[in-house]
């Protein structure tokens, strides 16, 4: 008995890892019935959404052991699911005792993501990389590295606040840095007489905000049949996305009353 709520333990600490940094429901409904067939369970179950998984295992019927866990995603970190991944091979090949997976995944939980430097770096330049894809100059391309900096900061900080904010009015908030910072540095180069492509400069630094992932996960889901979780992360892309035009939007508007200002 004590063996079996062992192994549901460590089947849901996994699943609610990869779960928690974006996996899709299909890769952790199917490595947690992978581990729990591994290490010999009987009769494991598991039902798995985009914030929480239930999970049980029966003996003679009866069932013996079952967990929930509610999990939203805080961050996404392809790493951890790697990891997982990897340990989940492993244990299907006989090579992880039971205690050994757990003190596995344990240090996989703690792995911390990339250095904050590197990813207001990476948002930058992604910004200034999607503006000249997006038809903007080389010199669009190099102002929209200032929102973009400026959003990979802003998002950062966001992530310290002590109590988070609403996921429609973060993104908002963010998406109106974005424009405001863009519409600053096109307003300074116009008064040096450079010209310089608004729509563009904003395309290119809200592109770090933009819910690919959600949205391709969604899809994913719906095409493996999962449908109320597929919905859910389409409806999460929705949000995101109205939340980026509302604070764009805003932003602008509120620009085009002020004297002198040029949009």
């Amino acid at each position: 008995m004590e063996g079996q709520r062992r192994i549901l333990d460590l089947c849901v600490d996994a699943g609610e890892t990869l779960l928690a940094n974006g996996a899709e429901i299909y890769r952790v409904q199917q490595t947690m019935e992978i581990i729990a067939r591994s290490y010999g369970a009987r009769s494991f179950h598991v039902y798995v959404l985009t914030n929480g998984l239930f999970a049980s295992m029966e003996d003679g019927g009866a069932v013996q052991s079952a967990a929930v866990r509610s999990t939203p995603r805080v961050e996404m970190n392809l790493g951890r699911i790697s990891a997982v991944n990897a340990l989940s091979r492993e244990i299907v090949a006989g090579r992880v005792p039971l205690e050994e997976a757990f003190a596995r995944l344990a240090q996989i939980r703690a792995t911390r993501g990339l250095p904050g430097w590197l990813m207001v770096s990476a948002s930058a330049f992604s910004a200034a990389c999607f503006c000249y894809l997006f038809g903007g100059s080389a010199v669009d391309a190099f102002t929209a590295l200032a929102p973009g900096f400026a959003v990979g900061v802003f998002t950062r900080a966001l992530t310290r606040v002590r109590t988070p904010l609403n996921k429609l009015v973060s993104n908002m908030l963010s998406a109106g840095v974005v424009a405001l910072v863009s519409l600053a540095c096109v307003q300074a180069l116009g008064l040096a007489g450079v010209a310089c492509s608004l729509d563009k400069v904003i395309i290119g630094g809200i592109i770090p905000l933009v819910p690919g992932v959600a949205l391709t996960n969604g899809i994913r889901d719906v095409a493996n049949c999962d449908y109320l979780s597929g919905t859910i992360r389409a409806i999460d892309a929705v949000l995101i996305a109205a939340g980026i035009a509302l604070g764009v939007g805003l932003v602008l508007k509120g620009a085009a009353l002020l004297p002198g200002v040029t949009i």
